[in-house]
Order: C-alpha cells, then sequence, then structure tokens
C-alpha cells in the first residue's frame, strides 16, 4: 500500500434502527504513532469506539456522510438497491475530503457496485487510483474509518432513541423487532420511516408483533417527536 491513502467505511448498513454513515479518512505517515490503539471497529466496543473517534478526528482529514432513515427511505424507494446507495455516499465523503487533502490513492472493502463509486469519482472529475478488494479492513485507514463511521452511527442512533423515547438497539433480530413494535403502538407505523430502514425484513416482524404489545393505541403523532 503507498504511505498515504483515503480510506472509506461505513456503519449502520445491517442495523434496523438508525442511519447509513459513510466516512473517510486521509491517513499519512506522520498520522501512524498517533493512531495506535486504532483497529477494526467490530472489534471495539462503543465507549472505546467513540473515544478513539475523537482521537482519529484530531489528527486526521476527515468527511463524513450521515443518511438518516428518512432520506436513506427515500432513496432506497427511487434506487431499489443498498449498494448502489452505498457508491453513493462513499463518493460523496471521498469527494468531500478531496477538497481538503490532494491525495490519489483510495482504498475501500470491496462491495458489489464498486464499480459504480469509481464512476461517480469520474464524473466529479476525480483523478484517483481506486483499490478495492477483500479484507481492506486490516489497513490502517480503513480502519480509522471504519471508527468514525460507527461513532457517528452510535451518537445518531442515540439522539434518535431519546426523541421517541425508546432504545434503538443495534443489529436486525428480535430486539430490534420489539422495540419496533413499541414504536408503532406507542406513534403508529409511520414513524419507522423516520427512525428505521423499513425495506429490511424485520418490518414484517415489526408489524406482527405490534399487534400483541399490550398498552394503550396511538396517541402521539411522530412529527411530534421527530
Amino acid at each position: 500500500m503507498p504511505e498515504q491513502r483515503i480510506g472509506v467505511d461505513e456503519s449502520g448498513r445491517g442495523d434496523f434502527f438508525g442511519p447509513l454513515v459513510v466516512a473517510a479518512v486521509y491517513v499519512a505517515p506522520e498520522h501512524y504513532a498517533q493512531l495506535d490503539g486504532v483497529k477494526d471497529s467490530k472489534k471495539l466496543k462503543d465507549a472505546a469506539c467513540l473515544k478513539l473517534d475523537e482521537v482519529i478526528r484530531s489528527v486526521c482529514p476527515f468527511a463524513v456522510v450521515p443518511i438518516g432513515p428518512a432520506k436513506y427511505n427515500e432513496l432506497y424507494d427511487r434506487i431499489g438497491h443498498l449498494n448502489t446507495i452505498l457508491a453513493w455516499g462513499q463518493a460523496k465523503a471521498i469527494d468531500n475530503l478531496l477538497e481538503k487533502v490532494e491525495c490519489s490513492q483510495l482504498l475501500s472493502e470491496q462491495f458489489a457496485d464498486s464499480e459504480g463509486l469509481e464512476r461517480h469519482l469520474m464524473e466529479k472529475g476525480r483523478k484517483v487510483q481506486l483499490e478495492s478488494r477483500t479484507k481492506a479492513e486490516s489497513d490502517l485507514a480503513i480502519e480509522a474509518a471504519s471508527i468514525v463511521a460507527r461513532a457517528e452511527y452510535i451518537r445518531r442512533s442515540r439522539d434518535l432513541g431519546e426523541k421517541v423515547g425508546v432504545n434503538l438497539p443495534k443489529g436486525a433480530n428480535w430486539n430490534a423487532a420489539d422495540a419496533g413494535a413499541v414504536l408503532v403502538k406507542k406513534f403508529g407505523k409511520t414513524v419507522l420511516k423516520e427512525v428505521a430502514k423499513t425495506h429490511f425484513r424485520t418490518l414484517q416482524e415489526v408489524l406482527k408483533k405490534a399487534r400483541n404489545v399490550p398498552g394503550a393505541e396511538t396517541t402521539e403523532k411522530p412529527s411530534a417527536i421527530i
């Protein structure tokens, strides 16, 4: 790998609740010593991730593109494919970062629409070399980007949870379905477009569970909360 490069990664793509967040981080040799402890965000607990995020943001140039649930659902309804949205988000984060630094070397994890990412960058007039490969998460620039993306996801998901008064768990399992059912019972199912990725199969489980959640019928409108 070149000594200086931009790594790009995302967080939230497998989570029913919360945004999809893409981050791009520029890493050069002068940053290495200060990035001790940086590793793939999947290996870190939330507190450690948030702490390292502060370090990375203070040391390295970066750009973050958060796509909130409402915008995400709008894009998905129009585009119909997660990887296409991801390619757009990665290109936007990289382009924003290239406004701050000069760098021709880019690295991303391999995904289904890496060609789409290259096409977006070419359309923006960026003359760069993109390497998209498997197991790229072992590279320091990708590790840094994964931490910045995940920390932003954590903060924004917590904010959404506070606004609706329900803890929004990570993932798309039964915990998410239970939380979604509580939200539907409290606000009605339209609230899900504001807090969740509604093309997930989890949505059907949420609606099924909502019919069996004890409590009063909907008394609040989501617009009063979100």
